[in-house]
């Protein structure tokens, strides 16, 4: 086996930078489940001035979870230079190590320049923050998900196993469906993928809507309460669907629908 054939069957490696002064840290467990569906998370920083109170609930969840501190002191009152120092490491870390992709936990938009530049170098960039995260953020991100929206339990990648028929990763509360309809956006973006990805018979599958979503935009449907993308898809009302519960699900507009005759 060639160099080249060992770098395309190496796991992918991920370097999971923490934000730990706005990262609630009950929900690491998730982030870490959740990043292995994309490959191994060989990297684990959690930045922050430990000596504050504020962060004692991480001593615990570090040393489960083999995730190194950093300790980086406040030099400026009202400043938070752990930031600073996490944009260094993640930079120093693209040009040395050169992970396939980078977690980075943080709901701070003063991060959108790096996950630009680490996007712009190749690098996957998974997202994790509360719902407040400002949207530019968000959508720099390769896929960013709303930890508000998971349980304890959750992590599985939403669009990894379209087959599963229980709810465990979605969110207790979930968006109605009147509401997804009004989300002119989403409606948007789900109805072009569905184009994007039909074949000849008018039908897409959706895997292959899934991947169209993620060329276009940082998203998850579980940031909308629904475990699976079939699941949005279905909740949405647009659209009809084929050999749902299996892995060859497929997606048809039902617009399209009504002006066919089979």
């Amino acid at each position: 086996m060639n160099a080249d054939q060992r770098m395309i069957d190496r796991t992918p490696r991920i370097a999971l930078l923490i934000d730990a002064d706005n990262s609630p840290a009950a929900k690491i467990g998730v982030i870490l489940n959740e990043l292995s569906t994309f490959g191994e998370t060989s990297i684990r920083r959690a930045y922050g001035n430990w000596k504050k109170q504020e962060l004692r609930g991480w001593e615990e969840q570090l040393h489960e979870h083999a995730i190194r501190p950093i300790q980086q002191f406040d030099y400026s009152k009202g400043k938070n230079a752990s930031d600073m120092a996490m944009i260094i490491d993640a930079l120093d870390l693209l040009y040395t190590d050169r992970p396939e992709a980078f977690g980075i936990v943080s709901s701070d938009a003063d991060f959108t320049p790096l996950v630009m530049h680490l996007r712009a170098k190749g690098a996957a960039v998974y997202g994790f923050g509360a719902q407040k995260t400002p949207e530019p953020f968000v959508n720099a991100c390769s896929r960013f998900l709303f930890l508000d929206k998971l349980g304890l339990g959750a992590g599985a990648s939403a669009d990894a196993d379209e087959t599963r028929n229980d709810d465990s990763a979605a969110a207790p509360l979930r968006v109605p469906t009147a509401k997804l309809r009004q989300d002119a956006k989403l409606v948007e973006l789900l109805r072009n993928a569905v184009e994007a990805a039909k074949g000849e018979n008018g039908w897409a599958r959706v895997g292959a809507v899934g991947q169209q979503i993620g060329n276009q935009a940082s998203f998850d449907s579980r940031n909308y309460g629904y475990a699976t993308l079939t699941k949005l898809l279905k909740a949405s009302g647009l659209f009809h669907l084929d050999k749902e519960g299996t892995s060859e699900v497929a997606v048809r507009d039902i617009r399209q629908a009504r002006g066919s005759k089979t």
